[in-house]
């Protein structure tokens, strides 16, 4: 009989813990969660590629998250996740889409058409540091919402004008490359297009 009320009290005491326990978390407004991310661009190197892709950018990023809750306007628990992000970019034109024009009597290879460079960024998020707690759960909703924002931030970053610029001038490199054997025809090279300049050709 004594037993039986040292394991109804044992019973109870736990029932009356977790009673309190969800008490407490209900006193959480989870409208009132706060997040913000700091970013820091850790490398940014550009190598020329003499071919459709005429340059590639690769940079590394990182980016930490301080996720929390507040209760009565006080920040009362917080957690921390830091990503590390990948950004290949590349700057390519498609040659098939450049229009020529041979004048054999002035010696003369007019382009006529040129395409527009193509920009495409690709980053990649990978999670470094993941501060989670027994109070303060990091969802998979969250760790998506995270990720998604760092590759938007990363995305961002990336100065599309400057890469357009470095990347004509180097199309202007590889155009030279491929007239090399009008030149020593004595063929002169004139663009139509006003996007090259004057700059070699």
């Amino acid at each position: 009989m004594k037993n039986n009320k040292v394991i109804i009290s044992f019973l109870a005491g736990i029932l009356i813990m977790v009673l309190l326990f969800f008490s407490f978390r209900s006193c959480f407004n989870v409208s009132n969660k706060t997040e913000k991310s700091d970013y820091y661009i850790l490398t940014n190197q550009i190598s020329k590629m003499n071919k459709m892709v005429v340059l590639e950018q690769n940079s590394s990023s990182m980016q930490k998250t301080k996720m929390g809750y507040e209760f009565f306007g006080k920040e009362v628990t917080s957690n921390n996740i830091i990503t590390y992000t990948q950004t290949t970019t590349q700057v390519s034109y498609d040659l098939n889409k450049m229009k020529i024009e041979v004048d054999s009597i002035h010696k003369k290879l007019i382009i006529t058409e040129l395409p527009d460079a193509e920009i495409k960024i690709n980053p990649s998020v990978e999670i470094q540091s993941l501060d989670d707690s027994f109070f303060n759960r990091i969802s998979e909703k969250d760790i998506k919402n995270v990720t998604h924002k760092a590759k938007e931030t990363a995305i961002q970053s990336i100065d599309q004008n400057r890469l357009r610029t470095e990347g004509r001038k180097q199309l202007i490199e590889n155009l030279n490359t491929i007239f090399v054997l009008a030149k020593a025809l004595n063929y002169t090279i004139e663009d139509q297009t006003g996007k090259l300049g004057i700059l070699g050709l």
